[in-house]
């Protein structure tokens, strides 16, 4: 199945967007297009707080990294400040999106 996306207007794609997507090219309902994405995001965010990576197969995984406390310098005045230990989110890109993007593929994958 493919879902075209070329009549975005915007260069991000949005939730709305992606709602307005599945209303058109699968059939679902508005409501139900808005509740399913708005799920899907809830359970990703979710399960990244609980520390869980999160994998999707053919486009990439988001990993939570603790990054340790450091120093800082406030640019303004030169201040020497102490930057927090905090958890941060990162994404890796798998081989299969790379290559879409290096390849200029815009169909969307199967796996």
């Amino acid at each position: 199945m493919e879902l075209a996306i070329e009549s975005l207007d915007s260069p991000a794609l949005t939730k709305a967007q992606l709602a307005d997507l599945l209303f058109d090219q699968i059939g679902l309902n508005k409501r139900e297009s808005k509740e399913m994405v708005d799920a899907f995001f809830d359970l990703v965010s979710q399960s990244l707080v609980e520390g869980d990576d999160v994998k999707l197969s053919g486009f990439g995984n988001f990993q939570i990294r603790t990054k340790a406390p450091r120093p800082g310098r406030n640019p303004r005045t030169g201040e020497l400040i102490p930057i927090q230990a905090r958890r941060v989110v990162t994404f890796h890109a798998s081989t299969k999106l790379k290559e879409q993007i290096q390849s200029g593929e815009t169909s969307a994958s199967d796996a």
